[in-house]
């Protein structure tokens, strides 16, 4: 079994580019507090890279 993470949105994208709003939907995220469970790989890491402000990542999503 690969490894998962547990991604939590915490922070509005009120202000946010369109690129960082992209990126929270492409994660399965739109409002605060919505929770979406992901492998861990290169694209994956690259994209929290990207909207680390507006996000809560957790070890291990189960």
């Amino acid at each position: 079994m690969s490894a998962t993470v547990k991604i939590t949105q915490v922070k509005s994208t009120i202000g946010e580019t369109r690129k960082h709003r992209g990126t929270l939907r492409s994660l399965g995220l739109g409002r605060i507090g919505s929770q979406a469970e992901h492998a861990v790989g290169p694209a994956l890491e690259g994209k929290l890279r990207h909207v680390a402000h507006l996000v809560k990542v957790e070890e291990g999503g189960r």
